[in-house]
């Protein structure tokens, strides 16, 4: 009995030790128990939220910024090449920009399922994040938010497609450019491409701030996430 009790003891002391051990490696551990290494974890994923997907959220917050902002599919640059030939420019212009709003809309829900799926990160998540590459945290919510997200977004695009009037500019713009002679008519579903594309540019928003504080101390906000990411520092 004695020895079954020893074996369970060993077995719940190893497994709860796991994180702290990382820091006992690289002579780090004083004061931090595990609790306190994934609230750092947590700490920083709800930094990167809070700061990047906020700002998406607004106006603008799309199409103001080049590195996520959405343009045409692959299959309509034809329609927008076009379009700016026939002096119709302006149109495209006011196309691209109700794409990007619908995305904003978006994107406004997305803040719950990110907490949530804070909320259920593990120990070994936490660890796995800590000694990961530089874009593990944003990896972890890729892997455990991307379906819930389609599924939020979806619905809010397409609903966001009449809101903005992004419906009434599509349709003026395919009805413009069916009118070209010679040119193949399109009139593709953009629900999915621009879902998609929202996704992509928030993850994309939330590893530049994980960047940020992988490599830079002073992005380290709060003590807490300086002395856990001080054990990254060494790895």
């Amino acid at each position: 009995m004695k020895k079954i009790f020893f074996l369970l003891v060993t077995i719940i002391l190893f497994s709860c030790g796991e994180l702290q051990q990382i820091a006992k490696e690289y002579n780090l551990s004083e004061g931090l128990g595990n609790e306190q290494i994934a609230e750092a974890l947590k700490q920083a994923l709800n930094q990167g939220i809070d700061r990047e997907v906020s700002k998406l959220m607004k106006v603008g917050g799309f199409y103001n910024q080049p590195d996520v902002r959405i343009l045409w599919p692959e299959e309509l640059q034809q329609v927008d090449k076009t379009l700016r030939k026939i002096g119709l420019g302006s149109l495209a212009d006011e196309g691209i920009k109700k794409l990007n709003r619908a995305a904003e809309e978006a994107v406004k829900e997305a803040k719950p399922i990110f907490v949530d799926a804070i909320k259920q990160m593990t120990f070994q998540d936490a660890k796995n994040i800590l000694m990961g590459g530089d874009n593990a945290a944003t990896e972890y919510l890729k892997k455990t938010t991307t379906d819930k997200l389609y599924q939020k977004f979806y619905p809010v695009v397409q609903n966001s497609f009449k809101k903005v009037g992004a419906d009434q500019i599509w349709n003026q713009i395919i009805s413009r450019y069916n009118k070209v002679p010679f040119v193949q008519k399109v009139n593709p579903d953009l629900n999915d491409y621009v879902t998609r594309k929202a996704l992509e540019g928030v993850f994309k928003k939330i590893e530049v701030e994980e960047k940020k504080i992988r490599s830079d101390v002073q992005e380290r906000t709060t003590d807490l996430m300086k002395k856990v990411f001080a054990l990254q520092d060494k790895k």
